[in-house]
């Protein structure tokens, strides 16, 4: 019995020195962000061996573009979009978080309600609204897989608070809107320009960057609809909003 306590307790300690150790490798593989632009990320290569699978595929499109390259347009519909309050946090957005979880158990709550009232009716999952930070799909998508567990999430965080600790908010948006998915096999602001309005990211107008902008959350199902009346009318709202969020 006493050699089995032992055993666990070695076990847990090479796990627990695992997890600092992965933590390390993590933050140091972030901050050597801050000289070298990663080439792709964890999301990006995952969708390119999807792609390579795929008989038929489309094209892959990606092209880095430095900070003075991208419309100034554009980064502004970004922040107005995704993350308004991007300058003032430190990665996390807590009331947006809140704000998220209040709105996502209001539409289960509503769902079961019909279900109930309706015992045969077909009810589909409520939409889920996320809170996430720029800062955080970012970590998501540099490192992480895209499984949703506890786990994850909490490495997630470290990620984020590591892009925040050695990145500057200017090189974490521009990271981000190098690498930011935009339709099918389109990363990225300059190929998402070139894709959908045939000119440089440095040239998009306000309304091409908040069509832009609107997409997304969900760039592969706006793709196929481009003359969506919710896309049009989410970009006017942007448009609207772009002027009151500060850049980095």
């Amino acid at each position: 019995m006493r050699h089995l306590f032992i055993a666990l307790k070695q076990w847990a300690g090479l796990v627990l020195v695992s997890l600092i150790l992965l933590q390390v490798f993590m933050a140091g593989r972030v901050a050597f962000m801050a000289w070298v632009n990663p080439s792709s990320t964890a999301f990006e290569r995952s969708q390119a061996w999807q792609m390579i699978a795929a008989p038929g595929s489309l094209q892959w499109r990606q092209k880095w573009n430095s900070a003075d390259q991208i419309s100034t347009q554009l980064k502004r519909a970004v922040l107005a979009s995704e993350d308004s309050a991007f300058t003032q946090h430190n990665g996390v957005w807590w009331e947006s978080i809140e704000k998220a979880w209040r709105k996502n158990s209001k539409a289960q709550a509503k769902l079961d309600a019909m279900a109930a009232a309706k015992k045969d009716a077909k009810t589909v999952a409520p939409k889920i609204v996320g809170g996430s930070t720029i800062t955080q799909q970012l970590a998501k998508n540099l490192l992480l897989t895209g499984e949703r567990t506890m786990l994850r999430k909490a490495q997630e965080w470290v990620i984020t608070l590591a892009l925040e600790s050695f990145l500057s908010k200017q090189e974490i948006l521009t990271l981000y809107l190098n690498h930011v998915e935009w339709g099918q096999g389109v990363f990225g602001a300059e190929a998402a320009a070139q894709h959908y309005f045939q000119k440089s990211a440095g040239k998009l107008t306000a309304w091409e960057s908040a069509r832009l902008a609107v997409m997304l959350p969900r760039p592969r199902y706006f793709e196929k609809l481009p003359q969506s009346v919710y896309l049009s009318d989410r970009a006017q709202t942007i448009m609207l909003r772009m002027n009151d969020v500060a850049l980095p």
